[in-house]
């Protein structure tokens, strides 16, 4: 698995980018060599490392602030799929070990039988396949790609309506300049797009484009679930595609507080309210189903716990009830954005920001550290080593300054920008705001 940065495709985008990124999946076997004997078997998934390797360019932007609607860390990439927990702010979850022991895929306390293999490729047999079977026709492989940053992603949704609306996380689509969309239960992909996210629940939903007639999932009641529950969870594990991976096992806990980000502990958030379960969850389950024993799905799979640290077949999930995340998804459906819940895409200038400080003699203002061709930003003649001083006659002091103005604007928008270049001459410009990822 790898991911390179060019000097020409500085990240720039509004917020953090997705976990777990580029497929396929680091422990895909090797090509056999044209000549001698065959090779050994691959052996077992490594436990996925917190960061990736970089180029030299991308570790100096790695401290870079980027502008849209919002401002987020350049350069981070990561698998999409189930996040890691960073702790868990319920004392009464104990933690994880930092070296769990491998989970069955099927716990033995469930009285569900034949459970797949949790890293795609085996089918579910018995009790489970026949659960799975009532969801799977309702649940589509996500892949996206993120064009700021030359990487790619996968993982999970879940169909809402026949139209195609589809539930998923926020840290599944985050970042994203394309999404396509494939439905498991007849293989066709279509193009998707953001409707609307809420980053502070990680719920987000998008609309395939140009299905009708789809299968939905059924919804049970997320309210009624109890320790000692019976589940199977579904997903895109490995980010392979395909026939979904389906695991089991049983609720630990409900109305659990987590504190869920990367492995660097950053891009965090905490989610309340959630169910958690033994279930041993893959990168790419993230936005797939958390199923009860009647084949009703009573859960959004979310996060993964290990010991602060991702691995695969972690044995503590995470899920936000349907209830919740339903909620979020019929806010969004009725166009009602609140200062948590972003309609559509956000608004996009189209500059990486140095946190560090003003590099162009100005006392105060936004320094550039990059600047993306193509975009807002660069037509208006902006490069790095300028600072931003003013957006729309607001005066811009940091670039937390120059992320909230941003904030008040959508793309199309027309913004007066100032600025002052390295030699401290002021300069300024109107701007028409573009659409950026998706936050």
């Amino acid at each position: 698995m790898t991911d390179s940065h060019q000097p020409s495709t500085t990240a720039v985008s509004e917020r953090p980018y997705p976990e777990w990124v580029a497929v396929p999946p680091p422990w895909a076997a090797p090509p056999p060599p044209s000549d001698g004997p065959p090779p050994h078997p691959p052996a077992p998934p490594p436990a996925p490392p917190a960061r990736w390797g970089r180029s030299a360019l991308a570790a100096a932007l790695a401290a870079s602030l980027v502008v849209g609607a919002m401002a987020g860390v350049v350069s981070r990439w990561r698998w999409h799929g189930v996040r890691p927990t960073l702790n868990t702010a319920s004392p009464s979850v104990p933690a994880a070990p930092s070296n769990p022991a491998p989970v069955a895929p099927s716990s033995p306390t469930s009285p569900f039988s034949g459970g797949g293999s949790p890293s795609a490729g085996t089918a579910p047999t018995g009790p489970t396949a026949a659960l799975a079977a009532k969801v799977t026709p309702g649940v589509v492989d996500i892949n996206t790609k993120l064009g700021y940053q030359s990487g790619s992603g996968a993982g999970t949704g879940m169909v809402l309506t026949p139209s195609g609306e589809v539930l998923t996380n926020n840290h599944v689509v985050e970042g994203a300049t394309h999404i396509s969309v494939t439905l498991v239960d007849t293989g066709r992909t279509y193009n998707a797009a953001v409707v609307g996210t809420d980053p502070t629940d990680d719920i987000a939903i998008i609309q395939i484009q140009g299905a009708s007639g789809l299968k939905t999932i059924p919804i049970g009641n997320s309210s009624a679930v109890t320790p000692g529950d019976s589940v199977v969870a579904i997903g895109n594990a490995g980010g392979v595609g395909g026939a979904p991976a389906v695991v089991t096992g049983t609720v630990q806990a409900v109305n659990q507080t987590i504190t869920a980000g990367d492995f660097g502990g950053s891009n965090s958030e905490t989610l309340t309210g959630l169910i958690q379960t033994n279930a041993p969850l893959q990168p790419g389950d993230s936005g797939g189903p958390l199923v009860n024993s009647a084949g009703q799905v009573i859960g959004m799979n979310t996060a993964a716990s290990a010991g602060r640290r991702f691995r695969s077949g972690a044995s503590v999930g995470f899920a936000i009830p349907t209830a919740h995340a339903l909620s979020v998804a019929h806010q969004i459906e009725s166009g009602q954005a609140t200062s948590t819940v972003h309609l559509g895409l956000p608004a996009f200038l189209g500059v990486a920001l140095d946190p560090a400080g003003q590099g162009s003699g100005s006392s105060s203002g936004a320094t550039i550290s990059g600047v993306e061709p193509g975009l807002p930003a660069a037509g208006a003649g902006l490069a790095a080593g300028d600072t931003i001083v003013s957006l729309d006659g607001h005066a811009v002091d940091s670039s937390q300054t120059l992320s909230g103005l941003m904030k008040a604007h959508k793309p199309g928008d027309k913004v007066a920008l100032g600025w002052s270049d390295s030699s401290g001459r002021r300069h300024s410009a109107t701007v028409t705001l573009a659409a950026g990822p998706a936050d």
